[in-house]
Formats: structure tokens, C-alpha cells, sequence
């Protein structure tokens, strides 16, 4: 039967509804993310990784079957709180998953972690302040602290001797981590620092302006999606392309490049999942992926992916009896599973300890539009709030 993108839709949950969570047949996964509007092809990409997930594992984890509740955040905090609560409250999940957003999974975390008792794995928002003092038991991780991306390509432009740049961003709890990273490892000097709307803003012309008289020696953008699309085409018509480098986190990626096309060839970025890491897991995932979609997967379906080998990892060790959450989350810590960048542990706020790499925006040679690893910019990189974390 085709899974379709809205839980309620998807899942014959009321035949569950009665029963305790532990007594369930199955393995029941909650999943938040972006499946209209503009932002919609990322949910979408993640969906696809979590299909392939569940295909790889033959329906099955801990000899339970697994159902997927997909919810539609909408792009809106208060939509992806009410869609969580609906999870923990009514459809009784045993895991929460997915998010896209940090305002969003902000909103949401204590709905499903603390009212909740739910154990919640982000695949990709990583908001500082869970990372720091808003650490939970019941959170878990499988993409990065936002930081930490940037925090990388601060370190690949010092040795890149790039002497000055100018940073952009939206003006939300992300761009504001994203901006901080850069800015924290970054040794050269800052031209110029500017938030931007955010979701409404879509023309950068303004910001392209100021950057256009500062003269910077490079660009540095966090703008995911549609958002990303904009601004790489406008810095083109702008003719900064050719003057001034752009170097970017999230902005540039397998959702994306369909649209920038040859605009975005050369341009660096940072990420700690690329398509080529060259483990077997990952060979697997992306060729198995490009033969399904015809495209590459994005970073956000990698994360997609590992959330749910993860919550696999748990239950086979458990042999699909959840009903112990002390258990589970003893089970999740020790992440024994086969992550696709490779080596997996946690750090003791369960974000991912881990390696970042550069990668080049390239085509294959097929003529696809793609990105390529081409050097390790930090390694098993811990995230800067994990101290001020009450878990040890």
C-alpha cells in the first residue's frame, strides 16, 4: 500500500489507539516535516530516505513492523507543535523524528520529551540551546549542531586564506547559529553582517548591494531550499560571481541544484555527509536512491536515513520490546548502527561527535548536477555548547 504524506492517511491508527504503547505489534515512528509549500521538496527528500530506510530493513525492525505517521509542520512552529502533540497524544508513537526547522523543533521539543515522555531524533535542526542547557534524555540527534557546519568552513577559509568576508542569513534561531559558527572560528575580517526575513524575504538585492561596495574577498550564506535557489541566481545577475567567491552551508545541495543549475559550479561548501563517503552503507543508500528517483540524495535524507537505522539499532537490540524507555535510551546511546558518513558515537548531549568536509559543487559524469568531497575539514568535531549540558 502507497504511504501517503499526512498521518492520517497513512496509518490505521485507531486500532492501536487502546492498546499500551509496548503491547503494539509494531514499531510505531512519528515523522515531522515540510510537505507544502515552498519548502515542500525537502520533507520530501527526507521521506524518500526514510521509504528506503524501511525497504533496506524489510519492513521490520526488532521483528515488529514498522509504520510511519508523516505530519505536515506547514513551515510554522505553532503547526509543528500541534502535529507532535497529535503524535505523542493520540497516535501513540514510540519515537518522534524528523524536523526540519529549529523554530519549529524548538516549539515542539518539550511536547514530545517532557509532556510527552517520548524519545524525539532530530534529522536535521540542531538549535544551540539544545545542544547547551535545553539537553534531554529523550533527545537525540543524527544531523549536527548548527554551529558546527559553519564552524567548519570558518576553519577551511583561514587555511584558504580567504582575509575577508561577508556573512547573510534569515533572522531566525538557525541563521543566527549558523552566522555565529562562522564568525567563531573565522580569523579574517568581517565586512559586514546581515539577518535577513525570514520565510518571506526571497530578494537579496539589497544585502548584494552592500556587499557589492564592502569588496569582500568572499560571501558566506545559510539560506536552505527555495531560499538558497535566490539567493546563488541573484548573485549571478548581480555579477558578484565573478568577483566574489560564495561559500555556503545548506544552501547548495541535491533539492537545490536541479534549479541553480551551472550558476552554483566551483562553489564550496560544508557538510558531515557527502555522496561519495566511501563506505559501504552509504554506496548502497545513494546508488539504490538514484535508481529509484533519478537524482542524488540530499544531506537531509542521509540524516533521514540514519534516524531510523538508529531507532532500528535500539529496538533489534531489544529485541522489539520498547517498554523499558531507560532501556531504549541505552540502546540509542550506544548508536550501533551503520550511519552512512561512517563512523557514528554520540557526545554525552547526544549530538553526533564527527568529521566535516569541504565539497565542491561539480557535475558527474553523467551531465548531473552534484557535490564532491575535496578535503576533511575538521575531525570528530565535538559541538561548543555540550559543556553547559546537564547530562554527563
Amino acid at each position: 500500500m502507497k504511504r501517503g504524506l499526512f498521518g492520517a492517511a497513512t496509518i490505521a491508527a485507531l486500532t492501536f489507539g487502546l492498546q499500551p504503547v509496548w503491547a503494539q505489534d509494531s514499531v510505531k515512528i512519528g515523522f515531522v516535516s515540510t510537505f507544502s509549500g515552498p519548502q515542500a521538496a525537502i520533507g520530501e527528500d527526507m521521506r524518500r530516505s526514510v521509504e528506503l530506510a524501511l525497504e533496506h530493513l524489510g519492513g521490520k525492525m526488532g521483528g515488529k513492523k514498522i509504520e510511519i505517521v508523516y505530519e505536515d509542520d506547514q513551515f510554522k512552529p505553532d503547526v509543528g507543535k500541534a502535529r507532535s502533540e497529535k503524535l505523542v497524544q493520540q497516535d501513540k508513537v514510540n519515537f518522534v523524528a524528523g524536523y526540519i526547522w529549529s523554530n519549529v523543533l524548538l516549539a515542539s521539543l518539550k511536547t514530545v520529551t517532557d509532556e510527552g515522555d517520548t524519545i524525539l531524533i532530530s534529522a536535521n535542526a540542531g538549535p544551540s540551546q539544545i545542544a547547551g542547557e535545553l539537553c534531554n534524555k529523550n533527545f537525540f540527534s543524527t544531523s549536527w549542531n548548527n554551529d558546527q557546519t559553519p564552524m567548519a568552513m570558518g576553519e577551511y577559509l583561514n587555511t584558504k586564506g580567504v582575509k575577508s568576508l561577508y556573512v547573510v542569513g534569515p533572522n531566525y534561531a538557525a541563521g543566527k547559529d549558523m552566522l555565529a559558527g562562522v564568525k567563531r572560528t573565522y580569523k579574517g575580517k568581517l565586512m559586514g553582517e546581515d539577518y535577513t526575513k525570514w520565510p518571506d524575504q526571497l530578494d537579496f538585492s539589497a544585502e548584494l548591494t552592500k556587499i557589492g561596495a564592502a569588496k569582500p574577498e568572499g560571501i558566506f550564506i545559510f539560506y536552505p531550499g527555495a531560499h538558497g535557489v535566490q539567493f546563488v541566481k541573484q548573485w549571478a545577475q548581480s555579477g558578484l560571481n565573478k568577483t566574489v567567491p560564495l561559500y555556503q552551508v545548506f544552501s547548495i545541495d541535491a533539492i537545490t541544484l536541479p534549479q541553480q543549475g551551472e550558476l552554483a559550479l566551483g562553489t564550496l561548501g560544508a557538510q558531515e555527509w557527502v555522496n561519495d563517503l566511501p563506505n559501504d552503507q552509504n554506496k548502497r543508500y545513494v546508488a539504490d536512491f538514484k535508481k529509484k528517483h533519478n537524482t542524488y540524495p540530499s544531506y537531509y535524507g542521509a540524516q533521514s536515513y540514519d534516524a531510523i537505522m538508529l531507532i532500528a539499532s535500539a529496538a533489534e537490540a531489544l529485541k522489539g520490546d520498547l517498554s523499558n524507555k531507560d532501556k531504549v535510551r541505552a540502546e540509542m546511546k550506544k548508536a550501533d548502527f551503520k550511519s552512512l558518513r561512517g563512523d557514528f558515537k554520540f557526545n554525552t548531549n547526544q549530538f553526533p561527535i564527527q568529521n566535516f568536509y569541504i565539497q565542491e559543487t561539480v557535475k558527474d559524469p553523467q551531465g548531473m548536477m552534484t557535490v564532491k568531497t575535496i578535503a576533511t575539514a575538521v575531525t570528530a568535531a565535538k559541538d561548543p555548547y555540550y559543556e553547559k549540558c546537564s547530562m554527563k
